[in-house]
């Protein structure tokens, strides 16, 4: 076999920048993600559950039927009950998917590990490369965000199975509200980030997380 044949089959098989696994994890975490943020949305700010009672009772008293407060306020706990339905079942979906990207990460090959990636940025960086350095910290701001996400996961299940945490239930829902302004704060600066180096340094950071982007291999 030639050295030219033998290059492009070496060029053929090498592995992606982002795996098939991690870019699955990626889009699939990013929406369910985003739904969580919307279930808490809808609770807080758009229907603003805790407000429901006063709006039921006018609607219907201009049809003549009175309620009682307690009776009212069971009608909004059953749409609280529906949006917090949605928000644990998208949670434990999270924790599958969590579980997944541990799996993934012992998947990858070559420079397709979060390691060689920063290990190949910090080598840039070390050349004077400052958008290589930066690269390093937002590789390092991942992993704080898989950390957080983490707790954020862990916490929602123990207040999903509270029966069996009453010790903990309190701080668990307090560390549950904490990491989720975490996460939202995380998302918001992934978002500007991923705009800002599409636009100057890398353009095609959004492609390569969908179709994979160019072989590392050399």
């Amino acid at each position: 076999m030639s050295a030219s044949a033998t290059s492009a089959t070496t060029i053929s098989v090498a592995p992606r920048h982002n795996s098939a696994g991690l870019r699955f994890w990626h889009w699939s975490n990013a929406a369910l993600v985003l739904a969580q943020l919307l279930t808490i949305l809808f609770l807080f700010v758009i229907v603003k559950v805790k407000t429901l009672a006063p709006e039921f009772s006018k609607v219907l008293a201009e049809k003549g039927v009175n309620m009682a407060p307690e009776d009212l306020r069971g009608l909004t706990r059953i749409v609280a009950h529906r949006i917090w339905d949605w928000h644990i079942w998208i949670g434990i979906t999270l924790s599958v998917l969590l579980a997944f990207r541990v799996v993934v990460s012992f998947l990858q090959r070559g420079r397709q590990r979060t390691a060689a990636k920063i290990a190949a940025l910090k080598g840039r960086a070390a050349q004077g490369d400052t958008v290589a350095q930066q690269g390093v910290w937002v590789r390092y701001a991942y992993r704080g965000f898989y950390v957080v996400l983490a707790v954020m996961v862990a916490t929602g299940l123990i207040l999903v199975f509270e029966d069996n945490f009453r010790s903990i239930e309190h701080t668990a829902k307090e560390v549950h509200e904490f990491t989720m302004y975490l996460v939202i704060a995380f998302v918001a600066a992934h978002i500007a980030g991923v705009f800002r180096a599409e636009v100057t340094h890398d353009p095609g950071i959004v492609s390569d997380m969908i179709n994979g982007g160019a072989s590392d291999e050399k």
